[in-house]
């Protein structure tokens, strides 16, 4: 998308809690059109250009918002735990939360348009923050969870904020996963596609393109959609994820002193922890390239904006735990059948 000058002006005039309503509602206005499977790979690399110019007003003029990011985007694992906490349905309902791992605000047509074709009720559709940074264990902690693992096989146990729910987390096919949903009243389900396939093809050419290619598969297929109906039947249900992604391999290069610094500073990743992050650590360059964030999982240097840079191996076509808006950003979606 192009940012006329209204939507320019009212990002640098406003207040920052106005300034992230507008930057999270024209990326999901971005994203939640339908898209058509035979055409899903040029309509979502479409779509990821035109959020870059988000993204590019994030990392110039307007990266001093990321400091107050986490103040006005609500957290999905703080949105989780409300929703939670709010649910009084009846008697004998129940409620079920399916966390898709690595999904991104890409990926949301699919939720919407399999909804509407399979008769499910949509009754929210928003986005929601991941943590920072936007990592599956930093997630799975704000949760109260000890990791992702401790999901596993109903060991969730009583101290999380879902509390009370029978627990899974797998990465096997939606026909096995379908078998495993009970007849507990409340389920969290975590699995980990399209994280899983997110890393598998993260470094072999356009990541993008085949996880986008995957997702048209996945998320139309008769059998995630008789597993989101298991989850669904006599509970209301919310799809979201920990994090999204970014597709790096489309950024461009990061060359002379600038790229040394992000190579130095986060070899093949986007983010590094640290207890006291010194001005040199934080790079000299202005508008920055890396950002310094404090947040409930301590503070941590981020990679700002869209920039990739050789590293060892080569850099990974695909990545998540900086601060670009496909990557920060999850679909929250509620529905009922």
């Amino acid at each position: 998308m192009t940012l006329d000058a209204q939507v320019l002006q009212s990002l640098t005039r406003s207040e920052p809690g106005a300034a992230w309503k507008t930057l999270v509602e024209k990326a999901l206005d971005c994203c939640s059109p339908p898209v058509r499977k035979e055409n899903a790979s040029n309509d979502v690399a479409k779509r990821d250009r035109e959020i870059g110019a988000l993204d590019h007003f994030l990392s110039t003029g307007g990266w001093d918002l990321w400091q107050s990011f986490g103040e006005h985007v609500e957290r999905t694992s703080d949105r989780l735990a409300r929703w939670w906490g709010e649910q009084t349905v009846g008697a004998g309902a129940g409620k079920a939360i399916l966390i898709l791992d690595g999904l991104s605000l890409r990926e949301l047509p699919w939720l919407l348009q399999g909804a509407e074709a399979r008769g499910f009720a949509l009754h929210t559709v928003s986005a929601t923050a991941s943590e920072v940074p936007g990592e599956t264990n930093e997630f799975a902690r704000a949760l109260g969870f000890s990791a992702r693992t401790q999901l596993q096989n109903n060991g969730g146990g009583l101290t999380h904020r879902l509390t009370p729910t029978c627990t899974e987390s797998v990465d096997y096919p939606w026909k096995d996963c379908r078998e495993l949903v009970g007849a507990s009243v409340n389920w969290v389900f975590w699995h980990h596609w399209p994280d899983s396939k997110l890393h598998d093809g993260a470094g072999a050419g356009q990541g993008l393109d085949q996880l986008t290619r995957d997702a048209a598969v996945q998320l139309t297929s008769d059998d995630f959609w008789d597993f989101v109906e298991r989850l669904a039947t006599g509970r209301r249900l919310v799809i979201t994820s920990d994090h999204g992604y970014a597709a790096t391999g489309n950024f461009p290069d990061a060359e002379g002193d600038v790229g040394q610094f992000l190579k130095n500073t986060f070899k093949s990743g986007r983010s590094k922890a640290g207890a006291s992050l010194t001005a040199l650590e934080r790079g000299p360059f202005i508008p920055p390239v890396a950002l310094a964030l404090d947040s409930p999982h301590g503070p941590h240097l981020l990679a700002l904006g869209r920039w990739k840079w050789k590293s060892p191996g080569g850099y990974p076509t695909l990545a998540h735990g900086g601060l670009s808006l496909l990557e920060v950003l999850s679909p929250f979606v509620e529905l009922t059948k």
